[in-house]
């Protein structure tokens, strides 16, 4: 844990939780400062809970308040909403999206940033922010571009990509990531209930999400 400060953008509530939450709480363990900026608060979610309580109407404010709880989980403290909203951000310019991620970076000067890998992070929204940053980055001199740490989940991601670059051994944060997924109740639940199963699904599932989480490196 030897950087100065990292950077996390994600586009919807909840993508920090599954794939990145671990190793962030183990950042914050360290004393190095997270910065999470969260492009859109997750309105069009298909999900409402399991069961249902949330509405169309409710859904923005249940989200932001469950963004909110995540964050305290993890233990970030400075937790930035873009305003952005869901499900448009593919039809934003990417010069546009670039210099907001531009601007983050000459704030904070980040030495890592974690993000999702372009063509491979499956969602419009995902592949939108990727492009993004990777333009922000970009735009750097050679000697001021921090690392990326970029997530993958296409299906094809092992084929094309082969396996992780960094992998984070999370042992002993599994407790803080799984309040970090509760947290995200409105769109975690039948995750929850899958990890919770006495079943071979539910132990593949554990060691899949509990046990390490995965990175890709990525060089502009």
């Amino acid at each position: 844990m030897t950087e100065s400060q990292v950077l996390v953008v994600f586009p919807h509530p909840d993508d920090e939780a599954f794939g990145v939450s671990g190793t962030l709480a183990q950042f914050v363990d360290a004393g190095v400062p997270v910065t999470y900026a969260c492009l859109t608060l997750g309105q069009m979610g298909r999900n409402l809970g399991n069961p249902p309580f949330a509405t169309r109407e409710s859904l923005p404010f249940i989200r932001e308040q469950e963004l909110e709880r995540a964050a305290e989980a993890i233990g970030i403290k400075d937790l930035r909403k873009m305003g952005y909203r869901d499900k448009t951000l593919e039809f934003e310019k990417t010069e546009d999206l670039a210099n907001m991620v531009g601007a983050l970076i000459d704030e904070l000067k980040p030495s890592l940033i974690i993000s999702f890998y372009p063509g491979h992070a499956v969602h419009p929204d995902h592949e939108a922010t990727a492009d993004a940053v990777i333009e922000a980055v970009r735009r750097l001199p050679e000697n001021e571009r921090p690392k990326l740490n970029l997530v993958a989940f296409s299906h094809d991601t092992f084929d094309v990509l082969g396996a992780p670059d960094v992998v984070v051994d999370i042992t002993g944060y599994e407790e803080q990531k799984m309040r970090v997924l509760e947290a995200h109740a409105s769109q975690t639940g039948p995750m929850l209930k899958n990890l919770a199963a006495d079943s071979q699904q539910a132990e593949e599932a554990r060691d899949m999400w509990m046990k390490t989480e995965r990175f890709y490196s990525y060089t502009v």
